[in-house]
């Protein structure tokens, strides 16, 4: 399970106390990865990032040990962090702050982005793909083959 690399998008609907389901194809992995227990905290570019605990840890490790330069960066993913569990109806409750942060309504989108997810408000994605669709290719990818 150390390997298990979260990927692919699920078109979700949050209800009305922030409550979303967890899809089905990430349950049992979530469940023997980190029996449940989840952190949520914000992302720079809006949305919010939804990490099993263990890949938390190490993230959050990372970014204590970042200088005092990066003060500010440290309370937005720290200070803003929620642990979270996953309930007995496989869903997951996103605080009130966190919701409001990302402009989170009833359509949301789950990405996997590797060791962790990315929560965003669905038409807030839809718009940034968008963007980024119609962007240059960076130099990073010029040379990747597809």
């Amino acid at each position: 399970m150390a390997n298990f690399v979260f990927q692919g998008a699920s078109a979700l609907a949050m209800d009305a106390k922030g409550r979303l389901a967890v899809p089905t194809r990430h349950r049992e992995v979530l469940q023997a990865l980190c029996a449940g227990q989840l952190t949520v905290t914000k992302h720079p570019e809006g949305c919010l990032m939804v990490f099993p605990r263990p890949a938390w840890e190490t993230f959050r490790d990372r970014i204590a040990a970042l200088p005092m330069s990066a003060a500010g960066w440290k309370r937005v993913f720290l200070g803003n962090a929620q642990d979270v569990e996953i309930d007995a109806a496989a869903r997951v409750l996103i605080a009130p702050e966190l919701r409001a942060a990302a402009g989170l309504s009833k359509d949301v989108m789950l990405l996997g982005m590797g060791s962790h997810f990315e929560l965003w408000d669905a038409a807030a994605y839809a718009a940034h793909e968008a963007k980024v669709m119609e962007s240059e290719l960076p130099d990073a990818l010029k040379d990747f083959s597809f």
